[in-house]
């Protein structure tokens, strides 16, 4: 008898440290999942992207703000160029 409640004992034990585990491993992969995310959309091809890019090192070499803000009718090309210039400014 005395050995049935230990094997017991000892099966219950393991499950709460499994379950423990699992519990804990997936909080630690939630907390950490915004790290890892994409950085977004890859604008490096396109062309309002690499216009940014230049006007940013301009400005960043010779210690200009963002004094010509550009304005793109298309949404994507505001986020691409945008995009370019914070990088390359150091944003």
């Amino acid at each position: 008898m005395t050995s049935m409640k230990n094997k017991l004992r000892h099966s219950i034990w393991a499950l709460a440290i499994a379950m423990g585990l699992g519990i804990g491993g997936s909080a630690v992969q939630a907390i950490g999942a915004p790290f890892f995310q994409d950085q977004g959309p890859d604008y490096s091809k396109n062309k309002r992207y690499q216009q940014g890019m230049r006007e940013g090192q301009y400005d960043h070499a010779h210690n200009l703000d963002h004094s010509k803000k550009r304005h793109f009718k298309k949404d994507e090309d505001q986020k691409a160029y945008e995009a370019g210039y914070q990088k390359s400014h150091g944003g």
